[in-house]
């Protein structure tokens, strides 16, 4: 199953949509976003807030393990974590997730942003539960 790009605002909800993510694959496989980076999602140091990392880490998982559970049922998140390694002001941001275990009844995701030099910024993991 693959996500249907052009409705990928539908899928991502009012939150998520927000962060202005523009996905370049979408499918149970893997998961690949490009973001802007700017003052809109800064903490009052002026870098990206730790917590728009850990959505944009949150929504790729997300929206892979939905995407390879299918018609089974739906997928919800119960654990993420997320380490910051380089401090982000603004430019563009890309994301990518892929899957480190798909099992019947949870999935792992790991996911990396890195800047538009290649630099990885933040990685996250999310754990999901499958649910039927």
């Amino acid at each position: 199953m693959q996500l249907d790009l052009l409705e990928q605002d539908d899928i991502l909800g009012g939150f998520a949509a927000q962060l202005g993510l523009q996905f370049d694959r979408a499918d149970g496989d893997e998961v690949t976003a490009r973001w802007e980076a700017g003052p809109g999602l800064h903490q009052p140091y002026g870098i990206v807030h730790g917590g728009v990392h850990c959505t944009v880490v949150e929504t790729l998982a997300s929206v892979g393990a939905a995407l390879w559970w299918g018609d089974r049922g739906h997928v919800v998140g119960v654990s993420n974590s997320t380490d910051f390694y380089r401090a982000v002001r603004g430019g563009a941001l890309t994301s990518s997730a892929l899957p480190i275990h798909r099992g019947r009844s949870q999935q792992v995701w790991v996911v990396e942003t890195h800047d538009a030099d290649g630099v990885l910024v933040s990685r996250g993991q999310v754990r999901l539960q499958n649910l039927t």
